[in-house]
């Protein structure tokens, strides 16, 4: 009988740690596992992202710079719908052509509002990049202090089991002091990648966004020579 309950109090494995964790420990682990599982989800959409973002942007300036007719690029992409540095020059294009159609006469006004026009274009695909990004920070710093406090009930649990049982013996203290720490382990197991993808990325989306921007100010540069050149030829028709 001595062997039997020995063995029973020595069932270690993580499955038996958490069957007999009580019912806020196992809380604790369930919503840890389920932000672990958040966060992995984050990181492969994310990875994804980033990659076909890079492509993207790769693609389109290897078509911009090549020298096609802005107008005929424009055709082109205004039909679909662009993301990165395709959505700031059809933006810009945009406000281009409506603004020439009705007549535009301020250079300086028209400068401005294609440039607005981009830098909403700008944030508004920048907001894209950083999406979700908050919850990995959250997971990342929230995780290990979740964590520890199911050990901290654990610990309590314990504590009182021992008091009830009268005893100080390692084979009664230890399952409920290992079930108190699988919490504390399964905290870093969500805190810990999440505080890597959330560097990551957010140094990739900061790359991402100042690759944008400086598109943005080399094509507000290429519009407002074309703007002095449409004005020049307006006025000397005039």
């Amino acid at each position: 009988m001595e062997q039997v309950g020995l063995a029973a109090t020595t069932d270690v494995t993580l499955w038996s740690l958490f069957m007999q964790a009580g019912l806020v420990v196992k809380l604790v682990m369930l919503g840890l596992i389920g932000a672990s599982v958040w966060t992995w989800a984050i990181v492969v959409d994310k990875s994804v992202r980033f990659a076909r973002a890079r492509k993207q942007a790769d693609n389109f300036e290897q078509v911009f710079w090549s020298g096609q007719s802005l107008e005929e690029l424009y055709r082109t992409l205004s039909d679909r719908n662009p993301t990165g540095m395709a959505a700031i020059f059809v933006s810009a294009m945009r406000e281009w052509k409506k603004s020439f159609e009705r007549g535009a006469r301020s250079p300086i006004g028209l400068q401005m509002r294609i440039d607005k026009a981009m830098d909403v274009t700008l944030a508004r695909e920048a907001e894209g990049l950083e999406a979700r990004l908050g919850s990995l920070a959250t997971i990342g710093s929230a995780g290990p202090f979740i964590g520890l406090f199911g050990t901290v009930v654990g610990i309590m649990t314990s504590f009182q089991a021992i008091a009830g049982s009268k005893s100080t013996n390692l084979a009664v203290v230890a399952p409920g002091i290992a079930e108190a720490l699988l919490a504390t382990a399964i905290g870093l197991v969500a805190a810990i990648p999440a505080v890597i993808a959330y560097n990551k990325f957010t140094a990739d989306a900061g790359k991402m966004t100042a690759r944008m921007e400086g598109f943005a100010d080399e094509f507000s540069a290429i519009l407002s020579r074309q703007i002095d050149e449409k004005m020049q030829t307006r006025q000397a028709a005039q």
